[in-house]
């Protein structure tokens, strides 16, 4: 076995009680665990990526200087003008250097050594982004699902979910069904795309999909930016309804 320094520091960057409630809830709430210069360098990134658009179409998009409440300015107006500009955004932001460096950074590699007790965490490749749910986007609103399903990894996998955006009921928050992960994993079956105008992941339903949540207790945490929830890859869960003005941002790790 390896035997690095700089892991041995961060051995154990949470308590007894936040494993103890990791264990028995399948989610965590971490406030504040992201240094505000973290995440301000991935909303400086999205923002530049929105003005590079505006200035590549010659769109009449006034765009204010950045700032971290409003990373995200010129947005809406882009999509209005051009739905797919969504899209190029939606692609590029996963990009961003300072995204990818906190993906792949040592106090995520910790807490997987933590709570999974292994000496082996990895990324799952191609499973980590920023979310950029659009107000009443119905298509791409995630159903009830477990992530393990979606990803087809390891059953222990963990998802690292933080939001850029300061979490209101309007925007949607994500729910959680409480403890969900210890029934194992759910079956699942495809929905009738025709109908219901999803594919892909956003194609799948659980089977008996309202009997199987309305067991759980609910939780849709109000979380900042630099805010963490930890999430199990087997705890259920479901994007929330945005009815607010502007897109809800979340990174999904």
């Amino acid at each position: 076995r390896c035997g690095f320094s700089g892991f041995h520091s961060m051995s154990s960057p949470l308590t007894n009680e936040q494993v103890a409630t990791f264990a028995r809830d399948g989610l965590l709430v971490l406030p504040s665990f992201y240094e505000p210069e973290e995440v301000e360098i991935i909303q400086c990134g999205v923002h530049s990526i929105i003005s590079l658009l505006i200035e590549q179409h010659q769109l009449s998009i006034k765009q204010p200087d950045f700032t971290p409440e409003m990373f995200d300015a010129g947005y809406q107006a882009l999509i209005a003008h051009d739905r797919a500009l969504g899209e190029v955004v939606y692609d590029a932001v996963k990009q961003i250097p300072a995204f990818i460096r906190l993906v792949a950074s040592a106090q995520h590699e910790a807490v997987v050594r933590q709570l999974r007790n292994t000496d082996a965490p990895a990324v799952a490749a191609g499973g980590y982004g920023i979310r950029i749910d659009n107000p009443g986007e119905e298509k791409f609103r995630a159903g009830w699902h477990q992530d393990y399903p979606a990803q087809f990894r390891s059953l222990d996998g963990l998802v690292f979910w933080s939001p850029l955006i300061a979490m209101t009921d309007e925007l949607g928050p994500v729910e959680f069904c409480v403890g969900s992960h210890k029934d194992g994993l759910a079956p699942v079956r495809e929905m009738d795309a025709e109908n219901s105008g999803k594919t892909g992941a956003y194609g799948l339903t659980l089977a008996d999909e309202a009997e199987r949540v309305a067991k759980y207790k609910k939780a849709a945490p109000l979380t900042e930016p630099g805010d963490l929830v930890l999430v199990d890859f087997l705890t259920l869960h479901r994007s929330g309804e945005n009815r607010a003005a502007r897109s809800r941002w979340s990174m999904q790790m």
